[in-house]
């Protein structure tokens, strides 16, 4: 299974001295994510996820965080993709295992945050990460959200998303090697990277107090060009929906 890309640095760089020395606040989170058990699968699991969310952190001269939170921003973000076995699911078997992968990356943002409570606002970002552990490839997202906060606790979000990865990524995940297919029931299938995925996603954030809150997401994705001609994919499903719940903790400290 896979954990959805929620970490999610946000902070808008400052430079200046720090007013109460040196401090580090972030908001973590934890909870639980349903989807589907591997790209294609047509089967539902259910496991952990996660999120961080930097806030600030000043040491010395340098402040991350205290700049105008509208307009040009940068995000870091990360992705784990769960290891893929035939040893779990009869019908990947005589497919090559797939070990676990780890994404990490970055990207820029653009955002008119809502003013208050009844207000809308947008978040527009383009990110790009690649596999430092796993797959070893490049992989890119983009993706527009209009906010609602239809009160001061309460935060709604929508909007779409694209998904594209280079050859190395549609190859380990949606393709099938000669080899692979003298030894199982799909046939060979060299895949070509580009365009792999569309979809749309829907948040709802909840503010308990200044220190708790919990966050719920619908993400709807559908494969598209050779992540939708894999035979992995057709045997399974193109659509793929994940949904997660997450409780966040706002952490503060200085040092």
């Amino acid at each position: 299974m896979r954990l959805a890309p929620l970490l999610a640095i946000l902070a808008t760089p400052a430079f200046g001295q720090a007013d109460s020395g040196n401090e580090l606040s972030f908001d973590l989170g934890l909870g639980a994510q349903s989807g589907p058990a591997y790209f294609g699968s047509d089967e539902t699991v259910i496991g952990p996820t996660g999120s961080f969310a930097l806030d600030r952190f000043a040491f010395g001269s340098v402040v991350i965080g205290d700049g105008d939170p509208n307009g040009i921003g940068f995000k870091g973000g990360f992705r784990y993709i769960g290891e893929r076995s035939g040893d779990d699911y009869d019908e990947l078997l005589g497919l090559n295992d797939i070990d676990a992968a780890l994404e990490l990356g970055g990207g820029i943002t653009y955002t008119d945050l809502p003013t208050g409570h009844g207000d809308w606002g947008t978040l527009t970002y383009a990110e790009v990460r690649y596999g430092v552990i796993g797959h070893e490839a490049w992989v890119a997202e983009i993706g527009s959200d209009l906010i609602y906060t239809p009160t001061d606790d309460l935060t709604l979000t929508l909007g779409p998303r694209l998904f594209g990865g280079t050859d190395d990524y549609a190859e380990t995940y949606f393709g099938v090697s000669p080899d692979e297919a003298a030894s199982s029931s799909y046939d060979a299938f060299a895949a070509t990277g580009g365009v792999l995925s569309r979809g749309l996603e829907a948040s709802a954030s909840y503010d308990f107090n200044e220190d708790w809150g919990v966050t719920g997401t619908i993400t709807y994705e559908e494969f598209l060009n050779d992540a939708a001609n894999s035979p992995i994919v057709q045997q399974g499903s193109s659509d793929q929906l994940n949904v997660s719940l997450v409780v966040t903790r706002s952490i503060s400290f200085n040092f």
